[in-house]
């Protein structure tokens, strides 16, 4: 059976290093290569070293190691994983690769290059039965695997990811004409499953899917913003998350490419599409290339469509006026059409909204799409064989919250058609037929297929569970506005949030119970589970705001009991609870977790109880979770309890969050029990698994008592740590005083060491913590502050 534990990158600048990182985060041994230097630099000279020296021969790819230990956001789950990469050079490390089951060429962007590197190095050393694979972003792999042997040439292939790797989803597969099928499988389920990728099968065309699409939709703006006489801030108002793409939009974007790069692709497009009816729009216009004369280049440069600078007045930001060639202050312009699209949580309804609108925006908004989805249209069967394709690379790969025959769903195929054929656009004889490109029916979702003219079912892994498709099939047990009890089959039944970024109101705890006691009633066991932007940013900071407002204390305090009372039925169910969290899982979002019998975390987990940041502490268990933690810990190794309790309290009072699910096992949320999946698509369906397993021999506990108390001794000596901080300037009085609320609760109250306690007491000694830190006048002022600004006040 072919596997895959070994892998050479050959090439080690940024994206080559990256790769290399994020193989390793997955358990795979990585030999990182590259080109031996031709001359010695200062420091090399200064220690008298020669170019025959193994340290110096090695530089570029240990550079290249090194510099990607440093990138930010991290390239490694966990730093100590940067040992499974072992660097060396093309010269004396080739060997290398003779064993290693996959090996991916990363050099730069140059046919000549890449074909002398595989045919002078590569192939001499290469292991039988081994996959090679190209990283290109659009050069021919039917020209590159001509110079390969036929043994080779049956296992080579496109695997483009998209940069950065570990956080862009997409994965780029491109099969020459001679790659086996079996080959190309193989790797669209090892790179889907352990790399967590998004697989899209492309062909062998310029730029393949993504970067084809996404390279025209930056041109078609630029035509469009000088038709229409705007400003690239006004522009990127009207294309950004109001139609459904990332905040960068389009010249954000191009700034975060480089400007000399959109160059680049412009003019490498225009050479190559020589038959792309709209291969015009390519010509690189005079100002972009007056940009990369004067040396505006992007975020490298720190000037490019944008520049931030440090004024008397604080931090001000510009755009660049490409009529005059200046900088201009930004003013964030403001549009009827894109204020109301704020308001709208659904992307589809956003998309109509803006692109019906009436103002400027929405006009530059609607030609953009306009112009970008009937190019896209034309390009089946060109670039890929289906719409699916299609929309996953620029889900995947460009962060779109929907595909463009998505997007053509949303506006409506039949306005769309009649629109744009108003305005004189020739609009494709096949596109005029269409009425919707998706559907879904008793559960199963089909997309058109416009070579066939017929609806096919949009293909789905058997590991993928689908909770819309499923409550589309009528498997919703309960419902309310909060969340929904759905049931996956086999026993095993799911509580999904669907509030807004899931936090977590009255609503959800309700269903909770509800859920939890209908299976323990029904079924085998629950996975607590979502599919929306973030697992849960915790409880509703609006309400408890309002209800400090009113005075209401007593209500506030039903309010957290009621928290509490969730989280215990959680942890003390009949039936096994599995919780999984993905992205954000903060706060509450992370006390339910920490009550659930175990987690299965997507590897892109950010957890942590972040409380202290609105002037509060966790108080829906988790205060207390941690506290029995410490004790248990010290229990277990019959030792004093004071490093476990002060580890924890760190957690609390620094509102530590992990910057990815591995962290969390160092962060005590995640244990050993515990696991960490790579593919989100999978995550629901191995939560699911976990619940089966554990329901095979599952015994519930009953709440905890006979604790020992860490006491009143450790709390003085985390107080006294609290009060060098403060002296040192470190933290603020305020947060001094926050502190020692926390030290007082995690460490069991005013009691004596050993002291025993209970779980019901460490639950209301948190609760009236909550209670009395609810009144505080420099509370409710981080609470207004976390509203208003959405981010922490220090005060």
């Amino acid at each position: 059976m072919r596997q895959i534990n070994k892998a050479a990158v050959l090439g080690a600048g940024v994206m080559g290093a990256t790769i290399a990182a994020h193989l390793a985060n997955a358990g795979v041994d990585v030999v990182l290569l590259d080109i031996v230097p031709r001359e010695l630099t200062e420091e090399e000279k200064a220690k008298g070293l020669t170019l025959n020296d193994k340290v110096v021969r090695d530089r570029i790819a240990r550079n290249g190691l090194e510099n990607v230990k440093k990138i930010k956001p991290a390239a490694f789950y966990l730093k100590e994983f940067a040992n499974q990469i072992d660097v060396g050079n093309f010269e004396d490390d080739m060997h290398k690769i003779s064993d290693c089951d996959w090996v991916i060429e990363v050099v730069v962007e140059n046919m000549d290059i890449k074909k002398k590197l595989l045919t002078e190095k590569v192939v001499p050393n290469f292991k039988k039965g081994a996959i090679l694979s190209t990283n290109t972003s659009g050069l021919s792999v039917n020209e590159m695997a001509e110079v390969l042997p036929d043994e080779i040439k049956k296992n080579f292939l496109v695997t483009h990811f998209f940069n950065p790797p570990r956080y862009m989803r997409l994965m780029e597969i491109v099969p020459s004409k001679y790659t086996d099928p079996g080959v190309v499988k193989f790797m669209a389920d090892f790179i889907s499953k352990r790399l967590g990728k998004g697989i899209v099968y492309a062909k062998d065309t310029p730029n393949f899917i993504g970067n084809r699409i996404g390279v025209y939709v930056i041109y078609s703006a630029f035509k469009h913003l000088n038709d229409l006489n705007m400003t690239v801030e006004e522009a990127d108002v009207a294309a950004g998350p109001a139609i459904g793409m990332p905040k960068t939009a389009i010249f954000r974007l191009a700034d975060l490419v480089g400007i000399d790069t959109i160059v680049h692709i412009g003019n490498n497009s225009y050479s190559l599409l020589k038959d792309d009816e709209e291969r015009e729009i390519y010509k690189v216009p005079e100002f972009l290339s007056k940009m990369v004369e004067k040396g505006l280049l992007g975020n490298k440069a720190k000037q490019g469509f944008y520049k931030k600078e440090k004024t008397a007045e604080g931090r001000k930001t510009y755009f660049y006026d490409y009529k005059i060639g200046e900088y201009k202050e930004a003013t964030k312009p403001k549009f009827p059409s894109t204020q109301t699209a704020k308001q709208i949580d659904d992307v589809a309804t956003r998309i109509k909204t803006v692109v019906t609108g009436k103002d400027k925006a929405a006009e530059f908004a609607w030609r953009l799409l306009r112009d970008s989805l009937i190019y896209t249209f034309n390009r089946i069967p060109e670039i890929a064989d289906d719409i699916v394709n299609v929309d996953n690379a620029m889900k995947w790969g460009y962060n779109w919250e929907l595909g463009p025959f998505e997007v053509f769903d949303a506006i409506g195929v039949k306005y769309f058609v009649e629109r744009a054929e108003k305005e004189g656009k020739q609009i494709p004889e096949k596109l005029k037929k269409i009425e919707k490109f998706y559907k879904v029916e008793n559960g199963k979702k089909y997309y058109y297929d416009i070579l066939t003219g017929d609806y096919k079912e949009v293909p789905v892994d058997e590991k993928t569970i689908n909770l819309s498709l499923l409550k589309n099939a009528g498997k919703i047990v309960d419902s309310n506005k909060g969340a929904s009890l759905i049931d996956l089959g086999d026993g095993v039944y799911c509580l999904e949030f669907h509030s807004k970024m899931n936090s977590i109101s009255g609503d959800i705890l309700s269903m909770t119970k509800k859920a939890i006691k209908y299976v323990e009633e029904n079924g085998v066991g629950l996975v607590i589970a979502n599919q929306g932007k973030a697992f849960s940013v915790g409880a509703n900071l609006a309400m408890l705001a309002v209800a400090i407002a009113e005075g209401a204390f007593d209500d506030i305090h039903m309010m957290v009991k009621a928290f509490q009372d969730t989280a215990m039925t959680i942890k003390y169910s009949k039936i096994p609870v599995v919780a999984a969290p993905f992205q954000m899982a903060l706060g509450g979002g992370c006390e339910f977790c920490l009550h659930a019998d175990a987690r299965v975390a997507h590897a892109e987990t950010y957890m942590g109880l972040v409380e202290i940041g609105v002037g509060l502490l966790p108080a829906g268990g988790g205060t207390k979770e941690m506290a029995i933690r410490a004790i248990k810990l010290a229990e277990k190794y019959n030792t004093d309890v004071s490093p476990f309790v002060f580890k924890n309290f760190m957690n609390i009072a620094m509102a530590k969050v992990s910057m990815g699910a591995y962290e969390l096992y160092n962060l005590g949320y995640l244990s050993d029990g515990d696991a960490i999946v790579m593919n989100i698509d999978n995550l629901i369906y191995d939560a699911k698994m976990k619940v089966l397993d554990l329901a095979q021999n599952y015994r519930p506990k009953k709440p905890l008592t006979n604790l020992k108390a860490p006491g009143r001794s450790v709390a003085a000596s985390i107080k006294t740590q609290l009060w060098n901080m403060k002296k040192g300037n470190f933290i603020t009085e305020y947060e001094e005083y926050l502190g020692s609320v926390i030290a007082d609760v995690i460490t069991g109250g005013d009691v004596n060491a050993g002291t025993l306690i209970t779980e019901e007491y460490l639950l209301k000694l948190e609760r009236d913590a909550f209670v009395k830190l609810c009144s505080q006048k420099k509370t409710i002022e981080r609470i207004q502050h976390m509203l208003k600004k959405g981010k922490p006040l220090r005060n």
